[in-house]
């Protein structure tokens, strides 16, 4: 949907932006195939330098959870790297910066890509707000995808409980915390049991946060926490316009 995409990213005024499911191809660019054994889809080879171009005035921050073939216009192979991207304007200074894995560590699929239980990473800014005089640390997270559905599970249990160590590590006594994505978990989960022993409240909750471009009857998958929601001054699950199969989750603070 880069066409959608596009012309948002241009009119969204995001100071910090977070993206998951972005591309790295060194070397590659316009449109490559992807295919793993459930599905064969278009997909852009440098996703991350075409936002960095529709945002000259931003860091591009990347961090890679796994890398394998794609296929080229000229249906040559070529090694794509997926992960996570943060977006920073740069009028605001990062203080910190940290990534990890909530699942598995990075892996390099040689033949094919897996459908199911790839490595997954989070990826955590430490920015300075110079108005509010108040450090902001967001993480941005895709979660595990397991083709049995968001149910709770030990990896998912797991997978909290290592992005929460991520959460310690990086915020400081006082800072504004958010922690968005794809969590690819239910509301009920006790993902947000572990989050809410740090103090964090999701603004989320049980709603729609799918587009039209996602047919299935679950239509839960993106959440938005943070450490005070009395620093919130709107928080938009946006309907318009589909950018992707995910809504997207805006927050002014």
């Amino acid at each position: 949907m880069f066409d959608e995409l596009a012309p948002w990213l241009d009119e969204c005024d995001a100071d910090v932006l977070c993206l998951q499911e972005v591309t790295r191809t060194p070397g590659g660019g316009g449109w490559t195939r992807f295919d793993d054994a459930e599905r064969s889809l278009p997909q852009r080879a440098d996703l991350l330098a075409d936002v960095r171009a529709r945002l000259p005035r931003h860091l591009g921050l990347f961090t890679a959870s796994d890398s394998g073939p794609v296929l080229d216009h000229g249906h040559g192979t070529r090694r794509q790297d997926f992960g996570l991207a943060t977006f920073v304007a740069e009028t605001y200074p990062i203080a910190g910066l940290r990534s990890a894995f909530v699942h598995g560590g990075y892996t390099e699929h040689q033949e094919a890509w897996p459908a199911d239980g790839r490595p997954r990473a989070a990826l955590a800014v430490r920015t300075y707000d110079h108005r509010a005089r108040r450090f902001v640390t967001v993480v941005n997270l895709h979660g595990l995808r397991d083709s049995r559905g968001k149910a709770d599970t030990p990896a998912r249990r797991a997978q909290a409980d290592r992005l929460a160590d991520l959460v310690k590590g990086v915020r400081e006594d006082g800072d504004l915390t958010v922690v968005c994505g794809d969590f690819n978990v239910l509301p009920g989960s006790e993902t947000f049991r572990v989050l809410a022993g740090l103090g964090l409240t999701d603004l989320v909750g049980d709603a729609d946060t799918r587009t039209s471009r996602y047919p299935r009857p679950v239509r839960h998958a993106s959440y938005l926490l943070v450490s005070d929601p009395a620093a919130v001054r709107r928080f938009e699950i946006a309907t318009a316009p589909e950018v992707s199969d995910h809504r997207a989750l805006i927050l002014d603070l």
